[in-house]
């Protein structure tokens, strides 16, 4: 089955109006981005839970995707005079039907965390045959490996698990922290995420690696006294709520016991930063391990 896709640009104030009226008369889909995107002009846009929502580009590029045998210059003008808004110049291109998925898979190969350490998904071979792999496929909960943050926590797991410890993924998204304390041999590994798809993604993907975890929701988290280390990576950071109850010092008798967590790694899409909270001590790290978290990575070093 081949496609149609059209394209055209329009202001930000009419771009949601384009869309939604495009999806309800029949297109398959409907994208709408930076039309400078990879240009000095382009503008970055970053939306986080809780905050409000970004607008659109000051001028939107809308990409509609229609049946190859669909009358898509019908379409357009009847969208067009339904809204009453002016039709725009638009482009027309044939797209021809491929193996979505094996193309989907091209894009994502092994990731080197270390020389003997590799985030491998399941379609590929590992590059080393003695080599720590973690098995993980892309899915809809953050965390692949590919970011930078999350290369740096794991790159710091490898080089201070030494076994025996109990390990907090907090905000575990794919669960990816938390298999890989697991295999490094972290003798008692929960990880916490407010998103019930996290909690699913994360499940699966330890069962994949053959590894003992448990997730659970902020509400279920009970934590003991004697924990030496605490993993977390939330979108933000304990602002409050049930992420901030969940390591909040837990009463018995009166007295408060706090995790003796070693340390809190925080990451973020933006940033990565040593959390100093109040509820866990910890050790701090060199700060230079953050300092040097961004250009090296980032750029593949």
């Amino acid at each position: 089955m081949s496609f149609l896709a059209a394209r055209f640009d329009v202001s930000a104030a009419d771009a949601e109006a384009w869309s939604d009226a495009l999806l309800e008369a029949g297109a398959l889909s409907v994208d709408v981005s930076d039309p400078f995107a990879g240009t000095e002009r382009e503008t970055p846009m970053f939306g986080e839970p809780g905050e409000p929502p970004s607008t659109m580009w000051q001028m939107s590029r809308v990409v509609v995707l229609v049946a190859g045998d669909a009358d898509v210059h019908h379409l357009l003008r009847d969208v067009a005079a339904a809204t009453r808004l002016a039709l725009p110049a638009y482009e027309v291109h044939p797209i021809a039907d491929e193996d979505w998925v094996r193309r989907t898979q091209s894009q994502f190969g092994p990731i080197e965390i270390a020389p003997d350490f590799f985030i491998v998904p399941t379609w590929s071979d590992p590059p080393r045959a003695d080599a720590l792999v973690l098995r993980l496929d892309p899915g809809l909960a953050f965390g692949t490996g590919s970011h930078p943050t999350t290369r740096l926590c794991l790159r710091w797991l490898r080089d201070h698990l030494r076994g025996d410890e109990s390990v907090l993924d907090y905000g575990c998204g794919s669960g990816i922290l938390a298999i890989a304390a697991a295999k490094l041999g972290a003798a008692r590994v929960v990880g916490v995420d407010v998103d019930p798809q996290a909690m699913r993604a994360s499940t699966s993907n330890a069962t994949m690696n053959s590894v003992d975890a448990r997730f659970v929701m902020p509400d279920e988290i009970r934590l003991r006294p004697s924990a030496r280390m605490v993993s977390a990576r939330p979108r933000r950071p304990f602002g409050g709520g049930a992420h901030h109850r969940a390591l909040r010092p837990q009463r018995r008798g009166g007295v408060a016991d706090r995790p003796k967590a070693r340390a809190v790694l925080v990451q973020q899409q933006q940033q990565i930063e040593l959390l100093d909270a109040g509820d866990v001590p910890h050790d701090p790290l060199p700060r230079g391990v953050v300092e040097r978290a961004w250009d090296p990575l980032a750029s593949g070093h």
